[in-house]
C-alpha cells in the first residue's frame, strides 16, 4: 500500500523492511551492496522497490563490499546521495574503502547490521564489526528498535551532508534481533520525509568541468597533517548539528534525538549503560525492579561516534556504581563502551565492565536483573565480567 499522501501510517516491518522503506523516501541516486547475511533483505526488499520504478536509484549489484563502498565513494565524488549496506566481515572488507570515504569527507550513509567476526563463523548479533571500525572518521549511530532504525536513516543523511559535517555514518541496528524481527513502524508521508531531506546540492563534484578538483592526491606530512585534524573538527561539529537535526525531525516524529536516552536515571542508585537492541531487555527490569523500590536506571548510547564525554559525565554523576554492558570484547585492554565510559566517572564511583551477547547469545531478563543486584551490593572488580 502506498504511503503517498496518508498521515502516519503503521507497517509491521522488519528492520530490514524499515531500512528500505526509509530508503524508498530517500530515493538515493546510487545504492551499491553486495549481500550478506543478515543485511541481505534490506537490498532484497530495496531491489524490488527499484524494480517495480517505486524509485528512480541506480541500482548497483557488484561482486564484493569492497567494491560495493568503492562505487559509493565515486558516486558521492560526482555528486550523488550514496548509501550502502554490509555486515561483519563484509565491512571488513570495506576497511581499506572506510578511510578513503572519511578522508574525501564524502556524505555516504550506510546501514550496517550487526553482526560477530570471524574465526570462528558465526552469522549472529554482536558489535565487533562496527568498534573494529569506531576511529575511521565514521560517525555510527546505534538503534535500539525498527522504528528508531527508520528514523535514524533520515536523521542520517541530512546529518551527513551538513556542510559542517561532511562525513560518512553507520546507522547500526542489531542483526535478526532487529534486521529479521517484524515491529510496527510509524511511516511518515513521503511529502514532509522529502522536504525534511531536501535535495542534495553538493558543493563540489568531479564533473563539475568549469571548476575541476582533484580528488585523493598525494598528501604530504603538512598538509596530510591539516587534512586529518579537519576530520576530528567536523566530527566535533558534528555533535551540534546532530542535536539541531534532531530538532527538526522530532516536529515530525514527536521522538527526541538526543546523544543518549536516560531512562529513570533520576535517584538511581545502580546504572547499566549499553547500546542497542539489548536497551529493550534493560528497560523492561527496570521497571520491574522500580516496582519493588530498587533505584536502577538505564542511560542508553545513541550516538557513539563521535562519543559526547561531558553529556555522559552528567547525566552519570547521580549514580553510586555503574555497570557497562558491551556486546564486544576488548582483547588486551577495556570493551570499547567500558572505555568510554571509564572517562567520564569521578573517583568515588565504582564501575563494572561487563561482556555480553558474542556471537548472538541471548541476554536474558534474570541476567540482568541479577547484574542490578551484584551492582547495588557493591559487587565490583577491576576485571570485566562475562554475562553468559
Amino acid at each position: 500500500m502506498p504511503t503517498k499522501n496518508i498521515k502516519n501510517l503503521l507497517k509491521a516491518l522488519t528492520g530490514g523492511e524499515a531500512v528500505a522503506e526509509a530508503l524508498r523516501q530517500i530515493n538515493p541516486t546510487v545504492f551499491a551492496v553486495y549481500p550478506i547475511t543478515p543485511q541481505t533483505p534490506i537490498i532484497e526488499k530495496f531491489a524490488q522497490m527499484v524494480a517495480e520504478k517505486e524509485v528512480e536509484t541506480e541500482f548497483v549489484n557488484v561482486e564484493s563490499e569492497h567494491s560495493a563502498l568503492s562505487v559509493v565513494v565515486g558516486a558521492s565524488a560526482a555528486g550523488g546521495r550514496a548509501m550502502t549496506a554490509t555486515s561483519s566481515q563484509g565491512l571488513a572488507l570495506m576497511a581499506e574503502i572506510l578511510s578513503v570515504a572519511s578522508g574525501l569527507r564524502l556524505p555516504i550513509v550506510m546501514n550496517l547490521v550487526t553482526r560477530s567476526i570471524s574465526a570462528p563463523i558465526n552469522i549472529h548479533n554482536d558489535h565487533q564489526d562496527a568498534m573494529m571500525v569506531r576511529d575511521l572518521g565514521w560517525l555510527q549511530i546505534f538503534c535500539e528498535n525498527n522504528q528508531e532504525v527508520y528514523e535514524n536513516n533520515f536523521l542520517a543523511v541530512r546529518l551527513a551532508e551538513s556542510k559542517d559535517v561532511l562525513l560518512p555514518i553507520m546507522v547500526c541496528q542489531d542483526g535478526f534481533i532487529t534486521s529479521h524481527n517484524i515491529e510496527g513502524v510509524k511511516i511518515y508521508p513521503d511529502k514532509i520525509i522529502k522536504n525534511f531531506i531536501k535535495e542534495y546540492k553538493v558543493e563540489h563534484s568531479i564533473f563539475d568541468f568549469k571548476n575541476p578538483i582533484t580528488i585523493g592526491p598525494l598528501a604530504l606530512p603538512d598538509s596530510y597533517f591539516e587534512i586529518r585534524t579537519q576530520i576530528a573538527t567536523a566530527l566535533n561539529k558534528s555533535e551540534g548539528e546532530y542535536l539541531k537535526i534532531g530538532r527538526e525531525l522530532e516536529k515530525i516524529t514527536g521522538h527526541k534525538y538526543d546523544y543518549f536516552e536516560e531512562y529513570h536515571l533520576r535517584g538511581a542508585d545502580a546504572v547499566l549503560v549499553a547500546m542497542g537492541s539489548v536497551a529493550g531487555t534493560i528497560k523492561f527490569v527496570v521497571n520491574k525492579m522500580r516496582q519493588q523500590g530498587k533505584k536502577v536506571g538505564l542511560l542508553k548510547v545513541k550516538l557513539f561516534r563521535p562519543f559526547v564525554y561531558q553529556k555522559a559525565k552528567s547525566a552519570l554523576k547521580g549514580a553510586k556504581f555503574v555497570g557497562v554492558i558491551d556486546r564486544a570484547p576488548g582483547f588486551g585492554s577495556h570493551p570499547p563502551l567500558f572505555g568510554e565510559i571509564n572517562q567520564c566517572l569521578s573517583s568515588n564511583q565504582k564501575a563494572q565492565s561487563y561482556v555480553a551477547g558474542l556471537g548472538g547469545r541471548n541476554i536474558y531478563p534474570e541476567d540482568i536483573e541479577k547484574v542490578f543486584k551484584d551492582l547495588l551490593a557493591n559487587k565490583t572488580s577491576e576485571g570485566v565480567k562475562y554475562i553468559s
